[in-house]
């Protein structure tokens, strides 16, 4: 059975999984930071995230299915997450960066239906694949394994995915202390890159250690102006998200416990998402064999 968000969110090993999928996640990055970076945000989250799976759904017999611009649009703007002029430079960036490529023969037809380019699909497949590990850390499955023995269930589940995700408020709409960092531009990378880097094994009841940080080295890796990271830095702390300890060299950054849990529970609601569509797609493989 599928794990619920209350299941994720209550084990105490979850943060454990969360700072784990956090670390893969910086692997990626470093593989392919443009690519990475169409993740970066929250609201390019979702829009990557919908736009791929329109990409998964094009069927030739359906001539209005697959990714096109007003389907993006049509998708989005429903739940209000992004503006018709957002969805539409959106998709010049993908096309400019040739995450999408245009259908032979929709050049000059309107509407173009675009589909996911090579490279954007293995970082789709990574990012699936280690949502999938995760969660078999968690709890001891077989779910990584089973989705490299059948790569196709990625055309099954993450269209799945992407609308239960968008379709919910809680995580369309993450609280204050959360969208802090998911709605700024490289957000996602940076609390990734933060969750990362705490430490498990601290016993301080209120913070978990994450250690020292060169901010200047930090901006340029996410290409990024130092000043806007000290300045979502120094918001965080007026949040009661992070804040700084004076030690004999260096301060050295921690990250509140309360944060922490907030952040886990925002993030079961992905894991659940993903966990209950890879239990789905096998279901629907099996039973079509």
């Amino acid at each position: 059975m599928p794990l619920s968000v209350e299941q994720l969110a209550g084990d105490p090993q979850f943060l454990a999984t969360v700072r784990f999928h956090a670390v893969r996640m910086r692997g990626l990055f470093d593989a392919g930071p443009r690519l990475a970076r169409l993740l970066a945000s929250h609201q390019r989250w979702l829009l990557a995230q919908t736009a791929y799976a329109l990409s998964m759904e094009r069927d030739l017999a359906i001539p209005a299915s697959g990714l096109t611009a007003v389907a993006l649009v049509n998708e989005i703007t429903r739940h209000k997450a992004a503006s018709r002029n957002t969805i539409l430079s959106f998709i010049d960036e993908l096309l400019t960066y040739r995450f999408i490529v245009c259908e032979a023969g929709d050049e000059r037809r309107r509407p173009r239906h675009y589909h996911a380019s090579e490279v954007t699909h293995q970082g789709m497949v990574g990012w699936m694949h280690s949502n999938l590990v995760a969660l078999d850390v968690l709890d001891g499955g077989t779910r990584a394994t089973y989705f490299v023995d059948h790569p196709e269930l990625i055309r099954t589940m993450q269209p799945r995915i992407a609308r239960d995700c968008l379709a919910d408020h809680a995580w369309r709409e993450p609280s204050e202390r959360i969208a802090l960092f998911l709605w700024n531009d490289a957000g996602g990378l940076i609390v990734d890159y933060l969750v990362s880097r705490i430490d498990l094994d601290s016993t301080h009841p209120q913070r978990y250690p994450i250690g020292h940080l060169d901010t200047r080295a930090l901006a340029a890796d996410f290409m990024i102006s130092r000043t806007h990271l000290q300045r979502l830095f120094a918001k965080a702390v007026q949040h009661g998200c992070l804040g700084w300890e004076e030690a004999a060299d260096k301060p050295e950054l921690w990250m509140s416990r309360a944060f922490v849990n907030e952040y886990c529970h925002w993030q079961a609601i992905k894991f659940a998402c993903i966990d209950e569509a890879f239990h789905w797609a096998k279901g629907q493989a099996e039973k079509a064999t």
